[in-house]
């Protein structure tokens, strides 16, 4: 059974060895997620981040951190990213993480959030693409946005900077 929630300081390395392990073959992967996700963390700027546990172990994690846009627009976030354990995925563990964290996010009075990848997953959630709003050079489509409350922010969308690592 899978059980979804918050990570525990005690979580850290585990959440460091699944997301190297996730992103470990896959072709869009800088190989700085696992560090992100550190650097986040350190800065404070680890807004949400959610687990996923099976039998006691840890198979996934989803982070989502506050990201500022060019119109102002407060109350957003941003997920990413998301790692499941290879063993684990295309089970449904990564939709149960961004699930809980965006029902987390919205009962938080989060005004939305963003993300950056596949339009053919992320729709589930009820992302979408939004051409007024940019990340980038990311071409269209691939850079979505769920609103909760409000208006849907304008202009380009800055991640914090512990997604600069190189």
């Amino acid at each position: 059974m899978l059980l979804v929630r918050p990570e525990t300081p005690a979580d850290a390395a585990a959440i460091r060895q699944v997301t190297a392990a996730a992103f470990a073959s896959a072709p869009h992967s800088s190989g700085t997620e696992a560090a992100i996700v550190d650097a986040l963390r350190a800065a404070g700027a680890l807004a949400l981040s959610c687990v996923a546990e099976e039998a006691g172990a840890l198979v996934g994690h989803a982070a989502f951190s506050p990201v500022t846009t060019s119109d102002g627009a407060p109350g957003w976030f941003g997920l990413g990213p998301v790692s499941v354990r290879p063993d684990h995925q295309r089970a449904g563990v990564g939709q149960a993480l961004i699930r809980a964290g965006l029902a987390t996010l919205r009962d938080q009075g989060a005004a939305g959030c963003v993300v950056l990848g596949d339009p053919g997953y992320y729709a589930r959630f009820g992302f979408i693409s939004d051409p007024a709003l940019r990340y980038g050079d990311v071409p269209p489509g691939y850079f979505q946005r769920i609103v909760f409350r409000g208006a849907p922010p304008a202009g380009e969308v800055n991640y914090h900077a512990s997604f600069d690592i190189v």
